[in-house]
């Protein structure tokens, strides 16, 4: 059974829904972006009923909005408890302390952010909302003359915030303060099958264009990615999965590995795999249908599908809105000189810039050999793709 939100939902997932004839909630997100009527929809209480029915059904959600909906309507299960250990960043810390008892955080409001003495913190510290998405409202603090700004920021930040999810999705009125993690970040798909095992499927490398980023451009995944820390992935998941005793759960994962092959987790965000469909990069890689695998419980055999993958590079890059330009002076963008930086785009997705600040989401292979074009747009403003009003 499947809840789809906004912000979107893919033509990928909407065709695999109606192939394999899942049940969909018919919400109000569902009138708004106008998804097929092919879909099998069903009504609240429809939805409630059929999934009394088997303890053990399968759920899934493309984004974090419905989490209300299934904290309201399925209360009767241990879904909603699940869902806030993992949404909540200082419940997560609280969980994980037996896996790492020395590591630092601390629960702040928001309204305590003026007065707050930083001055006996250890910096560089990582500020974020305890409920987040997207890297939203997320900083790295690396001195007290940095708070400043920061603070300021996070002003400016939580007005945007509100205004554009709901507090189950991003609240920042609480937030946590902990200590920086080193080491490169990774971002996982993976569910827990009936059975508790962890199965993944799909390890994203998150490209930075600094120590100081900390933007959603670009997540890129390769055979060399997935062979290095596979092992390593699921000996932690299964870590984590002991902790938690969770099954039946699909989850997009963040973490940072360090050079000792250390992983540390950064968040779990429950329900669903990469936001906005992102996660369909797993089709155009590896030919992983992840929404069909996490339903019909399927494990992917990765050494059979890894074994010509040899050289190849997959992204995605989030084309976002630089955040010093006035939305109103923006009168489109150069859409196909966009794909055209890239050596072999896969697909285009168009975004409402004016809505969510990003104009659009491209997958793209790259050989491994031409890694500048990734780099390049990691570090790239994206100016030279917007066309701008006349004055």
């Amino acid at each position: 059974m499947i809840i789809l939100d906004k912000p979107y939902v893919s033509k990928f997932l909407q065709d695999t829904i109606k192939r394999l004839n899942i049940p969909v909630l018919k919400n109000d997100a569902v009138e708004e972006l106008k998804l097929s009527e092919e879909i099998p929809y069903l009504t609240d209480e429809q939805f409630v009923e059929k999934y009394k029915e088997d303890s053990g059904k399968l759920l899934y959600c493309n984004s974090e909005n419905p989490i209300n909906w299934i904290a309201n309507n399925l209360a009767f299960t241990r879904l909603p408890a699940i869902i806030q250990q993992f949404k909540d960043k200082v419940q997560f810390r609280k969980m994980l302390e037996p896996m790492y008892p020395e590591f630092y955080y601390k629960k702040v409001r928001f309204d305590e952010l003026e007065a707050l003495d930083v001055s006996e913190m250890k910096f560089p510290f990582i500020i974020k909302p305890s409920v987040g998405f997207f890297s939203m409202g997320v900083y790295k603090v690396v001195s007290r003359k940095a708070w400043v700004h920061v603070n300021k920021q996070l002003q400016i930040d939580a007005l945007a915030m509100a205004y554009k999810y709901p507090p189950e999705v991003v609240d920042a009125n609480k937030l946590i303060i902990e200590e920086n993690i080193d080491g490169d970040e990774f971002a996982i798909d993976v569910y827990y099958d009936r059975n508790g095992n962890p199965v993944i499927l799909n390890v994203l490398e998150h490209i930075f264009s600094s120590g100081e980023d900390v933007s959603d451009r670009v997540y890129i995944t390769s055979k060399n990615i997935i062979e290095k820390h596979y092992d390593r992935l699921i000996e932690f998941f299964e870590q984590m999965g002991q902790a938690f005793s969770v099954n039946n759960f699909p989850m997009h994962v963040e973490v940072r590995i360090d050079r000792h092959d250390n992983i540390l987790p950064i968040e779990v965000n429950p329900m669903r795999f990469a936001g906005w469909c992102t996660t369909d990069l797993a089709q155009h890689a590896y030919g992983i249908n992840v929404y069909e695998y996490y339903f019909m419980q399927k494990k992917p055999d990765w050494k059979h599908i890894l074994k010509d993958k040899a050289g190849k590079v997959y992204s995605i890059v989030v084309a976002d809105v630089p955040k010093d330009i006035n939305i109103d002076s923006i009168k489109g963008f150069e859409f196909e000189l966009f794909k055209k930086h890239f050596q072999n785009p896969l697909e285009i997705r168009k975004v409402d810039y004016s809505k969510h600040g990003v104009f659009a989401f491209l997958f793209a292979e790259t050989d491994e050999q031409n890694m500048d074009e990734i780099e390049y747009i990691v570090k790239s403003d994206l100016k030279e793709y917007i066309l701008f009003q006349q004055c």
